[in-house]
């Protein structure tokens, strides 16, 4: 694995090794020094917690060292290039990690760098999420089971987990209100792996015997100006006790954070024992871990 842009650029097998690893490194809880004299930057144009937190607290774990950047502290905001920058960048530090608005802009960087990329969210994915979430699905022994994601499908926790899972052997249920048309191509992708696909617009009948239920929030960064028509259209599309009543009694629920209490989720399912959203959480700490080691303890 030369850069971690997606998981559709990503091989099933190298998925596999950076959870199984990610798994051992859970176990251990040590840190490490073989990341000694390594360097991070963190590119953000876009605000983060966990995404922040876990990187750079992963690096300082495995004894190297993190340098957050923000766009608006940097020449980029003020004209240079994407090309240019990935270039400048590669001379200085060992892997970059960027939150970005647009995937186009971080295959750019990928393209002009000569060190490891790694996609810390875009408008199209987000791998790391989706492969912690598939760390903690699998820990908590739901893997082969049904997945039902709730809300905004085209989004772009959506396209990335409805690849992740349905590779992972899951039936997964997107469950969206008509208008929002999902991402066809990863559509095509996650039914080419074998696994059931399913679109429904009935929330109560996509959570029938879930394993696993997963939101996320309606209105992503970028788009503010649609918020007051997707909270109209989305508002039946809510994990709730109702849904929780449809779904197998041990189903686990999921969010990526940061979640909005009575808006896609509600706090008694987002509080209740079925959720594992904090093992979630923290999930994404090892498997940042498991990344870093993959790309760079060579």
């Amino acid at each position: 694995m030369k850069n971690l842009l997606s998981i559709k650029e990503i091989s099933k097998a190298d998925a596999d090794a950076t959870i199984s690893r990610a798994v051992e490194l859970k176990k251990e809880r040590k840190p490490l020094d073989v990341l000694k004299g390594k360097t991070l930057a963190m590119l953000f144009e876009k605000p983060s917690t966990r995404t922040r937190i876990s990187f750079e607290v992963a690096m300082a774990q495995l004894g190297g060292r993190a340098m957050y950047l923000d766009f608006t502290g940097m020449q980029i905001s003020r004209g240079e290039s994407i090309a240019d920058t990935a270039r400048v960048m590669s001379r200085y530090v060992d892997a970059v990690m960027l939150r970005l608005y647009k995937h186009s802009d971080l295959a750019e960087f990928a393209k002009n760098s000569t060190v490891p990329v790694i996609n810390g969210l875009t408008d199209l994915e987000h791998p790391c999420q989706a492969l912690g979430d598939l760390l903690t699905i699998r820990e908590k022994g739901k893997k082969g089971g049904k997945f039902v994601f709730v809300g905004d499908c085209a989004n772009n926790m959506a396209n990335s987990l409805m690849l992740a899972c349905a590779r992972d052997g899951m039936s997964v249920t997107l469950c969206c209100p008509p208008g929002y048309p999902l991402n066809k191509e990863y559509v095509q992708l996650a039914q080419k792996t074998g696994s059931k696909i399913e679109v429904e617009t009935n929330p109560l009948k996509a959570a029938k015997n879930a394993d696993v239920l997963y939101s996320d929030v309606w209105v992503s960064m970028g788009m503010e100006e649609e918020k007051a028509e997707r909270m109209k259209a989305f508002s039946p599309y809510q994990i709730n006790s109702d849904m929780l009543k449809q779904a197998k009694k041990d189903c686990i629920v999921m969010h990526c954070l940061p979640a909005h209490r009575g808006l896609e989720i509600t706090s008694d399912a987002l509080d209740s024992k079925n959720s594992v959203v904090w093992d979630e959480a923290e999930n994404r700490l090892h498997i940042q871990k498991a990344i870093l080691l993959e790309l760079l303890a060579k």
